[in-house]
């Protein structure tokens, strides 16, 4: 037999090929295209022609499928598959491809290659799974599972993210899409409209109120715009009424969007808390503002992918993250991650650490941190639910931080939570969401200060107050004032008629309901009231003046009213006796002004009899001086000093220098009878006190007293420059003369202008000082209230009258061994 005879024949070749697709280990499929029915050219997916039966195990397949590639492997898109398909049959040129799919039912590792074939697709692939793993596979299944456990810890941080954010103590929704439609809404967000279904509804849809659509808009703003929205005390309210007739609600509030895994926003997250409280607070006193923010947050871990697809899942973790870490960034609230044992700071925002600048705080132990918080019981709080798992919710507890060098402590007060979180059912650490409240404190501290204040003015007030509460009239304050109208009566806490029944019969409980109602206030003068001033006394006529205000709540609501009352009965009694005795009156006014035009006549002649009296007595009294003058002369000097003659004449000499003086003095007071009737002058002061200064030098010299002058060059007093002179020299010398025998003499005069314009001039002495017997009798006439030293009880009279004269008054303050202080006041 010939070699070529011994061989048998080749079969033809699509025999050949047939034969070698069925024994092939290769799974082997054909596809054509399906290009997009709107007419782009784009192919959207593949039509199964044929599977060898290589292919059919594998994929568990008939030879040929109805379903569509993308119908068969709906993933293939997000795991790249399909797209490998396209780019080998649009470019003609033989691609490879190796992927790990893990969806769709398949867990297995595939190698591709792929060729056009004319108007088809030829692709065969290999399956690993009976077969060992490669280093790339093996690489690949672990950065897979890596992915699993992080795509698992991120699970499990964000359930316990969402358990924190379902039972903080703030209102938390989460809105999805266009329509922001609720997705998670917490029990506290719930509260606000009990009875309502909030989730899977639209807010617009749910929220029909006319006040809460402005807070929609801000809501629909965020998600349009991808910006975040934070507001401090945002008013709404909450009636279902579709005109928005409710009572105002203020939130604190921060929307923030929420992004997909390609970086779109597609919901938004809204924290709120009511801080309504707080603003009517503030309002009532200065409109206090307080701050509450979200209290939320969360700790997520990444792993890092060995391969692109690990590393996308993780970048989109990471955008999680970011996005969750970028509220907690922003907010005033003071939030941290604490793990135990050791409370080790795993986590603080920018405004937790803001509380402790300067001082690390992550990967310490929160006493090594905090040591003063350790000190003031913080961290035996957190012992306690790290042990318990039970939160903790602090309320305007103090805190002292540790001030920076140079800076004084200042007490803080927060509210916080302390917070537990676990992990694989243990208490892993704990979480910690405060916000400060101090100026809330502060402002409530305030507030009852100024309440015990109002209450001991009320209670000191020398006219009658009482607080009368509720539609019921109930007496809540009754100060002493009041209390003594009626001694005897139980009328704190009993209601108006009970505790005083003789008022039924009157207007006032009528009056006080109308002002209770209306709010209006109501003030009434002199009404008469039956009353009994005592339990068993008699009724008795009492009029009255009196005011009736409304006292408003917080809320602006009337809940009581205030009264203020004081007893007018002995001033209507006068009016009517000098009403009744009108006629008396007229006639006793007739001779009251011819008895005023008598004592003008009177007074004239007096003033006629002083002028010419002083005049007439100098003559003799001159004539007098120098007859004992010349007596002293032609006396022979006598041998002993203490002789009687020589002290005779020194005593008639001193009795002559007093006479004369007083007559001067007479002669002041009668011109100043006529002063005024003349116009007023203006003198300059420091010009006048030189003058005097001059004139006392003996006196000041021998005294060894110390003259001050506080006056500004070129002041003034509306006086006659001769009046302030007269002025000026009676106080200036009273003060030297008058002055202590054990100090030297000091004498301040001041002059100064009062806010209202009075012009005023002091003089204030450390002398002797006067009791309040000899004040009340200092500006008499011919008053000398020290016998030691010379006077005629003249001059204070005549400073008296010259300020009068000039339409000022003066007045003395002085303390015996003190001194004193003479005060004159002229209108400006």
């Amino acid at each position: 037999m010939t070699p070529a005879a011994s061989l048998a024949p080749i079969a033809p070749p699509d025999a050949l090929l047939n034969d070698l697709l069925a024994v092939s280990l290769t799974g082997v499929i054909f596809y054509t295209p399906i290009y997009d029915p709107g007419g782009s050219g784009a192919i959207v997916d593949f039509t199964f022609e044929y599977l060898n039966p290589a292919a059919q195990r594998m994929m568990a397949m008939p030879e040929r499928p109805t379903v569509t590639h993308n119908q068969q492997w709906p993933h293939s898109i997000a795991h790249g598959t399909f797209q490998f398909h396209v780019e080998a049959f649009e470019t003609g040129e033989p691609r490879e491809y190796n992927v790990n799919y893990q969806a769709d039912g398949y867990d297995n590792y595939y190698r591709l290659a792929a060729r056009r074939s004319g108007a088809g697709l030829l692709v065969s692939f290999t399956d690993t799974a009976d077969q060992p793993r490669t280093p790339v596979e093996v690489a690949l299944r672990a950065a897979q599972a890596a992915e699993q456990a992080a795509r698992a810890h991120a699970e499990q941080q964000r359930q316990h993210l969402y358990e924190v954010l379902l039972h903080l103590p703030a209102q938390v929704a989460a809105y999805r899409g266009p329509d922001l439609v609720y997705a998670l809404v917490n029990q506290r967000y719930q509260d606000y409209f009990p009875g309502r279904a909030l989730l899977g509804r639209p807010v617009r849809e749910a929220m029909p109120e006319a006040g809460v659509q402005a807070v929609i808009e801000r809501l629909e703003d965020v998600y349009r715009t991808g910006e975040p929205f934070i507001s401090h005390e945002l008013a709404l309210t909450l009636d279902a009424d579709p005109a928005g007739q409710g009572p105002p609600v203020f939130i604190n509030a921060i929307f923030h969007p929420l992004r997909n895994a390609a970086g779109e926003v597609d919901g938004v997250l809204d924290f709120s808390y009511d801080v309504t409280e707080q603003v009517l607070a503030r309002r009532q006193l200065q409109q206090l503002n307080q701050e509450l923010e979200v209290r939320v947050q969360a700790h997520i871990r990444a792993a890092l992918a060995a391969q692109a697809e690990a590393l996308t899942a993780a970048q989109h973790l990471a955008r999680e993250r970011e996005a969750f870490y970028h509220v907690f960034e922003q907010t005033p609230a003071l939030v941290a991650l604490l793990r135990s044992p050791g409370h080790r700071f795993e986590y603080a925002n920018p405004a937790f650490q803001q509380l402790f600048p300067g001082r690390p705080l992550l990967g310490l132990d929160y006493a090594a941190a905090l040591p003063e918080a350790e000190a003031q019981g913080f961290l035996a709080l957190l012992d306690g639910v790290y042990r318990t798992g039970e939160t903790y919710f602090g309320a305007e507890m103090p805190f002292v931080a540790a001030p920076p060098p140079g800076q004084a402590p200042r007490t803080a007060y927060y509210s916080f939570t302390y917070q537990a979180y676990r992990e694989d059912g243990r208490i892993a650490g704990v979480t910690i969401f405060a916000y400060d409240v101090t100026e809330q404190v502060l402002a409530r501290q305030q507030r009852e200060a100024e309440r015990q204040q109002l209450h001991g003015l009320f209670m000191d007030a020398p006219a009658p107050i009482v607080i009368l509460s509720g539609p019921a009239l109930v007496f809540q304050l009754v100060n002493p004032a009041y209390q003594r109208i009626f001694p005897g009566r139980d009328l704190l806490g009993k209601p108006l008629l009970e505790a005083l029944p003789e008022l039924a019969d009157t207007p006032i409980p009528a009056l006080l309901q109308q002002v209770y109602g209306t709010g209006d206030s109501y003030v009434a003068q002199e009404v008469p009231l039956m009353l009994a001033r005592h339990d068993g006394a008699p009724l008795e006529e009492i009029y009255w003046t009196f005011t009736y205000q409304a006292r408003r709540n917080a809320q602006g609501a009337v809940d009581g009213v205030l009264a203020f009352a004081h007893e007018v009965t002995d001033q209507v009694q006068a009016r009517r006796v000098v009403e009744e005795g009108g006629a008396q009156a007229r006639a006793l006014a007739g001779e009251l002004a011819e008895a005023n035009q008598q004592l003008t006549r009177t007074n004239a002649d007096l003033d006629n009899f002083i002028y010419t009296a002083s005049h007439d007595l100098k003559a003799p009294i001159t004539n007098i001086e120098g007859l004992l003058q010349a007596l002293r002369d032609q006396l022979p000097t006598p041998a002993e000093p203490t002789a009687l003659v020589p002290r005779l004449l020194a005593m008639m000499e001193a009795s002559v220098a007093r006479f004369q003086l007083t007559l001067a003095q007479l002669a002041d007071i009668s011109a100043l009878q006529q002063a005024h009737l003349q116009p007023a002058g203006v003198a300059d002061l420091v010009a006048v006190v030189a003058a005097v200064r001059l004139d006392l030098a003996p006196l000041l010299e021998t005294a060894r007293a110390e003259l001050r002058l506080d006056a500004a060059p070129g002041a003034t007093l509306p006086l006659a420059p001769k009046n302030l002179r007269s002025l000026v020299y009676n106080l200036l010398s009273n003060a030297v003369k008058y002055r202590a025998p054990d100090r030297a003499p000091v004498v301040h005069l001041r002059a100064y202008h009062t806010p209202a314009g009075a012009a005023v001039l002091e003089v204030q002495d450390n002398g002797l000082g006067l009791d309040a017997a000899q004040q009340a009798k200092l500006f008499g006439m011919f008053q000398r209230l020290h016998t030691h030293v010379e006077g005629s009880g003249i001059g204070l009279y005549i400073v008296k009258k010259i300020v009068e004269n000039a339409g000022g008054a003066v007045a003395v303050h002085s303390q015996p061994g003190v001194g004193s202080t003479f005060t004159a006041s002229f209108p400006g």
